[in-house]
């Protein structure tokens, strides 16, 4: 089962990527198009924010059962001292739970603002702000950080 999540996991990071690019795409669109914010602008809010959750829950699912998290957590002062475990024993865990927390407030605030420029603003700002996060946390395979396939397979 592990290995399954881990493979679902790598691949659906390309849904977060692209529905995340697809909102900021609509964001700068109707912001600075004048744009009325269509039931389309607020699916979209909404659809990446629940990719992005989803994301997240299958990686809380994969970190608490990762053989290699678990050597991190009981040998923390071995396992800090190798990059690759202290990318993934806190660093690609704390900077993605930071990104779809900004993802949460930018659709959140986005929905409740009162001006379709507004929406569309802080929806932008708020998802650019989260992918910078997510694609220096992504274990890309030209990351100096850690570095792993584009598609991780079972």
């Amino acid at each position: 089962m592990y290995f399954l999540l881990l493979s679902v996991h790598s691949a659906f990071r390309w849904l977060v990527v692209v529905s995340v690019l697809y909102g900021i795409y609509r964001g700068f669109r109707g912001w600075f198009g004048q744009r009325l914010f269509t039931r389309t602008d607020n699916a979209t809010r909404h659809i990446t924010a629940t990719i992005c959750h989803t994301q997240l829950l299958i990686g809380y699912v994969l970190y608490f059962n990762s053989p290699l998290i678990q050597y991190f957590r009981f040998h923390y002062d071995e396992a800090r001292k190798q990059f690759d475990l202290l990318f993934f024993g806190l660093i690609h865990v704390i900077l993605m739970t930071i990104a779809i927390i900004l993802i949460t407030i930018g659709s959140s605030a986005s929905k409740r603002m009162n001006s379709d420029r507004g929406k569309f603003k802080t929806m932008t700002i708020w998802f650019l702000l989260a992918l910078l996060i997510m694609l220096s946390a992504i274990p890309w395979p030209f990351s100096p950080l850690a570095n792993r396939h584009y598609f991780r397979s079972f």
